[in-house]
């Protein structure tokens, strides 16, 4: 560059995510191709072009180029690991438009920069000092406020969105501070969407008066004490080094290697048909034309098929095959295309001898650099233990391409010994180093990675052992599988292998045995699990393919992009925090539940007249049936009487006493065996706390399930397991905070069924049940027996869940004939309840699934069964999925939701647990009153700003020492 050279920059990422939220989803009729984004940015970027050179922005560039972020992590996430940490991955429907938008730079003829390890920010503040040294101006092509440090005479920014020139003056107006304070002002206010930490308390305004008063950072840091306001004193001595810390992470780095020179950014004259076939390729007709009009191409005589756009198939996500011929009969409609892609994966064969194995990092860096051009790569891992906060890493498979897939072996041994010890089988690439050269590849933002329960990955590789690694952004077939077909299918790889592609995968046992010749995978033989483990990662690719064009053909994206993919994070963090319990409160809990429990075992012994195995079913059968000849008996298939809990409580409701007691016992035996026995054994030897684990994907309604313990079957209507949940407490210096939401279900019962009763009372917040039991037993609200007020709570609720006369005399110690009059009673006062249900069924019957407030599917075939009983459960399954759905809908969207509110407001709560339709916060002392409030609204508001129930949310929070106080 010399004197009177003009230098645009266009910061490329901002560019993508403008032109993605500006406009509709767009999808390439031919196949399906998501092209929104690269649509946006190819307008947004000709009409700069254009604009530029008619002076539009009051200068004509001579070189121009457009800047890209290469990856997530740079050399700011060595300095602070949290940096950008709370950032969302990209929207699923973007990801794969990444490598196309570089792809659009290109045919442009503008030069596309990106470097690993540095952000596009300090990219541009490179080339900008080289060009102002050179003598020339620059633009930065912008509104980003990191930018504006860069500001001076020779240096602008235009936000084209905007139409707006920025330079000093306009910086000032802004933010009260010039742009040689911007890093000061930064540093001090921090930054909620960079995860940029600051100083607490203080926002920019108060950073710039600050600035105003004592100049600099380091000016205000040595002289804080001088400052009056204690609070603001007290934080910045506090966090001064925080602030510093802050600095670092806002200053560009002015001196990033640039791999292409700024001489050679000379921008060049558009080259009319390789842009214009690009754009048909694209079948962005509109610009196509425009284009064409502009540069006096014939568009009509251009074959797209002469350059690259044909072949985008084999980085987005729908089907390897060219372009044009996604248009022939059969792949002209979205479901078209689901058959074609369908087709041709199960027509691949599956050949696991084509499988490599990657002994050295050349030849990893080779399937690095593949799944780099592939712009997606299916990945999984091999461990030691299903539990994935303890297991150890055995290997990767990658995949990049049907039949196109490796195996790198981490930890296979030869014999005994430990895992990275010795016994360690040769031609195996260094765990760490492995580690360390996939790291960039899997959080890559323009690399979708594919898994089957990335949950079990994602935490599995972010542990610092691991690597610490994030995987973004990412897509998981189970999840897919999940949101299409809940309640239908089984959402495993293997049946969902068998189920699409027809191929039943190598299973476990089959490399590693069973019973006392089973050993742990590190001890397989390489060859057998490069087989086994590398066909994984090749049947989930393929199956990616399948339910990815599904989930567009069958309009379920948002579901999937709302619900499910965002929540993947926010449980892998809360099962990595896990909960504290103290173990001594266990323990006297055990020996309380064992006193009483004998207690009762003497009761029994005493009504049976004689001594037996309490805990033996058959035993308990030959007493109640045989020798005290109690009615009801029924016999199971193996001859003994059937002793379950329903017959138990039959047999209690009709005033037994001895099967009374055995439900007592049984239920103390549970909770001894089930939680203070057991409990201790799931502490977790490094972090002292127990983790759980989350299932997503194992019911019908979108309710989370937990395990390894179960923390959601707590009983909490009895003394005794209310107790239980004394011993889950906080660390000292906390308190645990307990938000549930109030009668969530009768809430959205009232929305979705549209009861003017219900919605009066909650918008009043009027007591329900006490309405309900005034509306159905004309008895006035003030002064209501108790009684009466429970008897309409169990209607309530029973409701909900299709509750027959028989339940709700059991649930309320009555005759069956006085519960049905209830219920009817019910409905002739709620008649809309009534014609809820019938219609709810009708569309079930027709539909064969019913759904959420949200969209989401609940599949219920079954409904139209011969068989009474088969179709009278599905038919109470599906009048309360739409209610229980939804309420597990709106609780996810808070917890997606709340990570980031929490890092916006600065405050260091974490989430725990989740418990149906409660949340468990671990916070700091100080900062309880403001989480509360904070984490209420949040839960309050979930459903916005997608839709707004017809009646208010509400949210009971509380915090304590231990979840029982809490709660």
């Amino acid at each position: 560059m010399k004197k009177g050279d003009h230098l645009f920059l266009v910061d490329g990422s901002a560019y993508i995510f403008r032109a993605y939220h500006a406009l509709p989803p767009l999808t390439r009729k031919s196949d399906g191709l998501p092209i929104g984004a690269v649509s946006g940015f190819c307008n947004m970027l000709w009409k700069l072009l254009q604009e530029a050179r008619d002076t539009s922005v009051g200068v004509t560039p001579t070189h121009f180029a457009v800047i890209f972020d290469h990856s997530s992590t740079t050399f700011r996430n060595e300095i602070y690991p949290e940096y950008k940490a709370n950032r969302d991955a990209p929207p699923e429907d973007l990801r794969p438009q990444f490598a196309i938008i570089r792809e659009a730079t290109r045919a442009f003829d503008v030069p596309c920069i990106e470097k690993e390890g540095y952000e596009a920010d300090d990219i541009i503040a490179s080339y900008a000092r080289e060009a102002v040294a050179a003598g020339g101006d620059v633009t930065i092509i912008s509104s980003d406020k990191d930018l504006m440090q860069l500001i001076n005479d020779n240096v602008i920014m235009y936000d084209t969105m905007k139409d707006k020139r920025v330079a000093s003056a306009e910086v000032i107006e802004k933010f009260g501070v010039g742009p040689e304070k911007m890093i000061d002002l930064q540093s001090l206010a921090g930054d909620s969407t960079d995860n940029i930490p600051g100083v607490p308390g203080i926002g920019p305004k108060t950073a710039a008066q600050l600035l105003e008063e004592f100049g600099d950072l380091e000016t205000l840091l040595e002289r804080a004490g001088e400052i009056k306001q204690n609070k603001r004193r007290e934080n910045l001595i506090e966090f001064a080094d925080q602030a510093r810390l802050s600095k670092r992470l806002v200053t560009l780095d002015v001196n990033t290697p640039l791999d292409v020179p700024v001489e050679d950014l000379a921008l060049n004259s558009v080259d009319g048909p390789k842009l214009i076939a690009f754009l048909k390729g694209l079948e962005l007709n509109t610009l196509t034309r425009r284009v064409a009009a502009e540069t006096e191409a014939d568009a009509a005589a251009i074959d797209a098929s002469e350059i690259s756009a044909d072949g985008y198939e084999q980085r987005g996500p729908d089907f390897d095959a060219p372009a044009e011929s996604a248009s022939t009969e059969g792949g002209s409609t979205p479901s078209g295309l689901v058959e074609k892609v369908t087709a041709a994966m199960a027509a691949m064969p599956v050949d696991t001898s084509a499988y490599e194995t990657v002994r050295d990092e050349a030849a990893l860096q080779s399937w690095i650099d593949a799944a780099h051009e592939a712009g997606v790569v299916a990945v999984d891992t091999e461990t030691d233990s299903l539990d994935a906060m303890q297991a150890q890493l055995v290997g990767v498979s990658l995949a990049v391409a049907p039949g196109k897939a490796c195996y790198i072996p981490l930890g296979h041994m030869s014999g005994e010994g430990d895992m990275f010890g010795g016994g360690l089988v040769a031609d195996q690439i260094d765990r760490n180093r492995a580690l360390e050269m996939l790291k960039p590849l899997l959080e890559d933002a323009s690399v979708l990675k594919i898994a089957q329960n990335m949950k079990y990955d994602w935490l599995l590789l972010s542990r610092p052992e691991n690597g610490g690694i994030h995987i973004a952004p990412f897509d998981d077939t189970m999840l897919l599988s999940y949101v299409l077909d809940a309640g239908r299918t089984k959402h495993g790889m293997d049946a969902l292998s068998e189920a699409i592609l027809g191929h039943t995968p190598i299973s476990y046992k089959d490399v590693a045995g069973t019973g006392k010749s089973a050993v742990s995978f590190a001890q397989v033989e390489i060859d057998k699990a490069t087989a086994y483990a590398a066909e994984d990662a090749d049947i989930t690719l393929r199956l990616w393919k399948i339910l990815k064009a599904r989930l567009t053909a069958e309009g379920m994206n948002t579901v999937y992009e709302r619900l499910e993919r965002p929540l993947v994070p926010v449980i892998c963090r809360m099962e990595a925090r896990g909960i504290s319990v103290d173990r001594q409160i266990l323990s006297r809990l055990s020996g309380e539940l064992a006193q009483k429990a004998a207690a009762i075992e003497s009761e029994i012994y005493e009504l049976a007249g004689r001594k037996f195995n309490v805990g033996s079913p058959k035993q308990l059968g030959e007493i109640l049936f045989d020798e005290m000849n109690l009615p009801g008996g029924k016999k199971t298939k193996t001859g003994q009487w059937a002793t379950g809990a329903q017959q138990l409580e039959d047999l209690a409701a009709e005033g037994h006493d001895l099967p009374r007691k055995i439900v007592d016992w049984r239920q103390l035996s549970k909770l001894k065996s089930t939680y203070t026995d057991a409990l201790p054994g799931f502490i977790n030897p490094q972090t002292k706390r127990v983790h759980t684990s989350y299932a997503m994907a194992s019911t019908s309604t979108g309710r989370l399930s937990s395990s390894d313990p179960n923390l959601q079957n707590i009983p909490v209507r009895t003394e005794e397991g209310r107790k239980i949940r004394t011993a889950f407490v906080a660390e000292p210096g906390f308190k645990l905070v307990s938000a549930d939401y109030s009668q969530i279900e009768l809430r959205v019962l009232a929305h979705v069924a549209d009861i003017p009763q219900l919605k009066q009372a909650f918008a009043d917040g009027i007591d329900i049940h006490a309405m309900t039991a005034s509306e159905m037993f004309n008895v006035p609200v003030e002064g209501m027996d108790p009684m009466i007020r429970r008897q309409a709570k169990a209607i309530n609720f029973g409701i909900i869940y299709g509750i027959s006369a028989f339940g709700l005399a059991n649930n309320l110690g009555i005759g069956r004939s006085e519960a049905g009059d209830y219920i009817k009673m019910y409905f002739e006062r709620f008649p809309g309840i009534r014609d809820y249900m019938d219609s709810t069924k009708k569309f079930a019957k027709e539909h064969g699934f019913v759904e959420t407030i949200f969209g989401r599917k609940a599949h219920y075939e079954e409904i139209r069964s011969s068989n009474p009983q088969v179709r009278a459960f599905n038919e109470r399954a599906a009048i309360n999925a739409p209610i229980q759905g939804s309420a597990a809908d709106i609780i996810r969207r808070a917890m997606v939701q709340m990570e980031g509110a929490l890092g916006e407001a600065k405050l260091n709560a974490e989430m725990l647990l989740q418990v149906h339709d409660e949340l468990i916060f671990e916070v700091p002392e100080a900062e309880v009153d403001e989480t509360i409030t904070l984490v209420t609204k949040i839960m309050e508001n979930a459903t916005m700003p997608v839709m707004q129930l017809s009646v208010p949310l509400q949210v009971d929070a509380r915090a304590a020492d231990n979840w029982d106080e809490a709660h």
